[in-house]
């Protein structure tokens, strides 16, 4: 991370970075564009996407993992394309192929944060920032499961922490542990509900499945308190060595 931060401190150095950083820029106002004003927002809708797979035959599932990992970096909001990996596939096979899906695109919106945005990232960091920058760095896989755990907003993270030192295997261990539970827990009940309805069985809807899916998907919403809760509760000799402290301190400064 040293070598990208120098980069922008050599001779034409701060021109380039701020180009790519436009260029980054770019890329993701044209991204939320996209989706929300033009038509392309039509392809990830049920209805389409069931066809397209229904089209793809057994490469179906190849082709649901890529066409999300497309959508967390064209912005497309998390919990539809996890509720229609449910849909398509049911609550364990959809959980796997969401889980897959939303972790090539949690890397591929990485890459493309660090290469187009580190060097203005850093370029532009004053002392204080990069205080908090080292301590990203050193508690990395902390950082990013904590922050996954309390449901911070998925692919801005996945841009923004490209922009930070955090090293990639810690980034994707940090992203791949720390959204197991969300993913699973979201797609158990809508792949659950949706068998259900598509059988037309409905005295299964107070069934035990039903009811611990349920439970589950309840219990999810009261993960981020639990996990804040805990973070304020547990001893910190260091807070330099804490990622919740340090996110915190680090939005206190900005205001």
């Amino acid at each position: 991370m040293e070598k990208i931060s120098g980069e922008s401190r050599k001779p034409g150095g701060k021109a380039k970075a701020v180009v790519k950083a436009v260029v980054l820029a770019a890329l993701v106002a044209g991204a939320v564009y996209a989706f929300r004003y033009t038509p392309a927002k039509s392809y990830f809708t049920a209805e389409t996407l069931r066809g397209v797979m229904d089209a793809a035959g057994p490469w179906a599932p190849m082709v649901f993992v890529l066409a999300y990992a497309l959508g967390v970096c064209l912005f497309v909001p998390g919990t539809l394309l996890t509720a229609l990996g449910a849909a398509l596939f049911g609550p364990y096979w959809g959980f796997l192929y969401v889980w897959i899906g939303a972790m090539l695109g949690a890397g591929a919106a990485f890459f493309i944060g660090r290469t187009l945005g580190r060097d203005f990232a850093a370029f532009i960091a004053g002392e204080r920032l990069r205080k908090y920058d080292d301590a990203i760095q050193r508690n990395g896989f902390a950082t990013v499961l904590y922050l996954r755990l309390i449901y911070f907003p998925f692919t801005a993270m996945n841009f923004g922490m490209g922009l930070t030192k955090v090293r990639f295997r810690d980034y994707f261990f940090g992203t791949g542990l720390g959204i197991l539970v969300g993913t699973f827990v979201f797609t158990f009940f809508v792949g659950t509900l949706k068998e259900i309805l598509a059988s037309g069985r409905w005295a299964e809807l107070l069934s035990a499945k039903v009811l611990f899916s349920s439970g589950l998907f309840i219990f999810s919403f009261f993960i981020p308190k639990i996990i804040k809760r805990l973070r304020r509760d547990e001893p910190i000799s260091n807070p330099m060595k804490s990622p919740a402290i340090t996110l915190e301190n680090a939005k206190e400064n900005r205001h």
